[in-house]
């Protein structure tokens, strides 16, 4: 074992009865009859022994860590950029470096080998690949899987903008904004990783998850092993991909209402998969079904189908109305897009409206004329609005008394097994914490001020937009920990900055990335913590891995995506690329369209008294209301359980990733959530519990390596095939407008 895993326990605390753990491995724990965590979720799943003489900085850990956290972070920068991304989540390097690990504890040389002039002793091969190494590797692969947030600046700014941005300034916005949270995550560690009623059920998966994979993986007969269920899955969604991706596009989205309708723009707005309602599309490709929502069959049923039913009211009901009814002149411009438009449905051009040190030119703007969104744009803004409002509501309604309870208990209750287990270990001294905070800060400051031509933001903007991180973190933190909700901070962190500093695109987006990411990340840092806590991983260990993949995460992500920006042509253009080209940015491009409407013309001038869609506002009363009937009913009728399954924030906030996300990827998600966590869950429990996870992670990887294949062999040659299967939904008229008198290239004129 090496120096470094010694000096993570504490002698002091080791005064632990010797027990036996699962393996028959000796165990220090507490041997108390009733010593167990107060919530019943976390008794049932949470060991209560810890074993520790496990090491964990192991040459296996930090290599396979490493490589899972670069893998990850530059595949996923990599497909961010398509039409259809793709997020492969940590769960498949979890999977995947299970067998990776034992190989290694397998063939590696254990001879132990010392530095010179040291004390430090080590070896290659410590051991058996145990479970704390796996879950430090995770803890990395994480890292990687999140991807930041601040890349969508330099995208903007670059490509949509087409303004300066030196690579150095984004690697210094993209590093902070990444970890300044964990500043002050660190200082709420008290409040909301060891207290037992702060238990982050979330979690749980994951250590269930963890407990299984380490169990023997015994082979039924006539069966497969979960390794080789993963690689058989794996090769398939490989090869099946090539069709999709290369040969046959339209399986992408299968809109068969415009074949039958190719002269009705009526009929093409309803069943078009990428740019209408999606009514009667299918989508045979994986991308569609994960690469927005995630994956479904990681997602409970219930929550699956509030989902579903948000969007199915949302898209099919409130749309239409809106539409035909015309409410905003919503006819004059498509059904559904994020562009901007004129007052006659013509694209607006942005660049007209922008002066050369790149703030708004009120005089140009005025005699331009206003910005307009579709409709489904408009209310897309007003359902962020409104499930913002619910939530609090909600949690207010629902958790409030419990909530409540919980955090006074965690003022007197005494430590639970776990946190007395972890005594064993030395904590994270709070310097690293502050001084983490402190040097993020000045870098953010002197980074703003210094290149405030880049970045616009000035010094007490960072100092603001901390300050409301900061503020929100232990609430929404209490919040998150309880009732698995996190409700988002980038709609405030817009209004705010609007108000105060308005005609600054890029000012707009940075704050926005300070205050809402910085509190983002340091809810993710404690929530990790709590997984550490949960499966006895010194702090000090986790501390470690979660900054240096972070910082290694950073500088892969700007990398990737600085790389792409630069070789593919006319990227994020799609008025510019050649026909069928996946790089359209759909994510980015909504990015931008929030930095033109909350930074540059500003929340006054579109949300205001004299803003053309002010009633917007009265959604977020029509959201902090919509939990009430719900939690009336609850009381009223309180043995009806299926009314405690009704989440208005959920149902609410149902398509609040439309756009970028469109119509056939709700309802090919739906679709695989419905067999997976419905039918396969409930008539075929076994296999379920056996394999569900391990296929969502196969489909995962498969498709990721054989679009970068793709990318590499074919795409990057502009190697292209030309023929009618390639025409990715088939719609052309779904985005002609159908008012009359409104001309548009490609569209009749009604």
């Amino acid at each position: 074992m090496k120096k470094g895993d010694t000096e993570d326990l504490d002698a002091t605390a080791l005064g632990y009865d010797i027990g036996y753990n699962s393996h028959g491995q000796k165990d220090k724990d507490i041997q108390e009859p009733d010593d167990q965590s107060p919530i019943e979720e976390v008794a049932l799943t949470v060991a209560t022994t810890d074993d520790t003489t496990m090491p964990v900085y192991t040459f296996r850990m930090w290599t396979l860590g490493i490589i899972s956290c670069v893998l990850l972070a530059f595949l996923n920068q990599f497909f961010s950029y398509r039409i259809e991304p793709l997020q492969v989540t940590a769960l498949s390097a979890q999977i995947a470096t299970l067998p990776l690990g034992r190989l290694m504890a397998t063939f590696l040389p254990s001879t132990v080998w010392k530095v010179p002039f040291t004390n430090w002793r080590g070896s290659l091969n410590p051991g058996p690949f145990n479970m704390k190494e796996h879950v430090l590797i995770t803890i990395f692969a994480n890292a990687g899987a999140g991807g930041a947030y601040a890349i969508n600046i330099v995208t903007i700014v670059k490509v949509f903008y087409k303004r300066r941005m030196t690579f150095f300034v984004g690697l210094l916005i993209t590093i902070t904004t990444q970890m300044i949270g964990y500043g002050w995550a660190g200082i709420f560690q008290g409040y909301l990783v060891k207290p037992a009623h702060m238990w982050w059920p979330a979690n749980l998966v994951q250590v269930s998850l963890f407990r299984t994979m380490h169990d023997k993986d015994v082979r039924v007969k006539g069966g497969l092993t979960r390794f080789q269920f993963f690689l058989i899955a794996l090769t398939c969604s490989y090869c099946y991909y090539v069709m999709p991706g290369y040969l046959f596009n339209m399986l992408t989205s299968l809109s068969w209402v415009c074949w039958a309708w190719p002269n009705s723009v009526t009929a093409q707005q309803l069943g078009s998969g990428m740019h209408g309602l999606g009514i009667g599309a299918i989508a045979l490709d994986w991308s569609s079904v994960s690469s927005f929502l995630g994956s479904p069959m990681g997602t409970p049923f219930f929550a699956i189908l509030n989902v579903f039913l948000g969007f199915a009211l949302i898209t099919y009901v409130l749309t239409p109305a809106f539409y035909w009814g015309n409410i905003y002149n919503a006819r004059t411009f498509p059904i559904f897009s994020s562009d901007f438009f004129t007052s006659t449905g013509q694209t607006y051009n942005v660049s007209a409206v922008i002066t050369e040190n790149f703030q708004l030119d009120e005089p140009a703007y005025n005699a331009y004329g206003r910005l307009h969104i579709s409709t489904f744009f408009a209310v897309s803004y007003g359902v962020g609005f409104a499930a913002l409002a619910a939530t609090i509501s909600h949690v207010a309604l629902f958790h409030g008394r419990e909530i409540w309870q919980r955090y006074k208990n965690t003022l007197n209750e005494k430590d639970d097994v776990h946190t007395r287990l972890m005594r064993a270990y030395k904590e994270v001294p709070q310097a690293y914490f502050v001084g983490l905070l402190i040097s993020m800060i000045i870098i953010s400051i002197l980074g703003c001020e210094i290149f405030i031509d880049q970045l616009q933001l000035r010094w007490w903007g960072v100092l603001l937009a901390c300050g409301i991180a900061f503020f929100f973190t232990l609430p929404l933190g209490v919040i998150c920990a309880t009732t698995n909700q996190l409700p988002g901070l980038n709609i405030i962190t817009e209004l705010i900055i609007g108000y105060v500093y308005p005609g600054r695109p890029v000012a707009n987006v940075c704050f926005k990335t300070y205050g809402f990411i910085s509190m983002t990340q340091a809810i993710s840092f404690l929530a990790d913590f709590k997984l550490g806590h949960y499966m006895k991983i010194p702090p000090r260990s986790m501390f470690h891995a979660q900054v240096v993949g972070t910082v290694i995460a950073a500088v892969v992500t700007l990398t990737t995506a600085w790389w792409q920006i630069l070789t593919i042509a006319y990227i994020c253009q799609p008025e510019l690329l050649p026909p069928n080209s996946p790089w359209t940015c759909p994510g980015d491009r909504v990015f931008y369209d929030a930095s033109v409407i909350w930074g540059l013309i500003g929340p006054k001038r579109m949300f205001g008294a004299l803003g053309l869609y002010k009633a917007i506002n009265w959604f977020f009363l029509i959201g902090l209301l919509a939990p009430v009937p719900v939690w009336l009913l609850t009381k009223v009728f309180p043995n009806q359980k299926w009314l405690f399954y009704i989440n208005m924030p959920i149902l609410i906030g149902a398509t609040g990733g439309m756009p970028p996300a469109t119509s056939i990827n709700y309802t090919a998600w739906f679709l695989v959530g419905f067999i997976s966590n419905y039918v396969l869950f409930k008539y075929r429990k076994a296999w379920w519990q056996r394999y569900n996870y391990v296929l969502s992670a196969a489909l995962d990887a498969g498709l990721a390596f054989m679009g970068v294949t793709l990318y590499f062999c074919l795409q990057y040659e502009n190697i292209g095939i030309n023929w009618w299967g390639v025409n990715l939904d088939n719609c052309p008229l779904a985005t002609c407008p159908t008012a009359p008198g409104i001309a548009v290239d490609g569209c009749p004129v009604f």
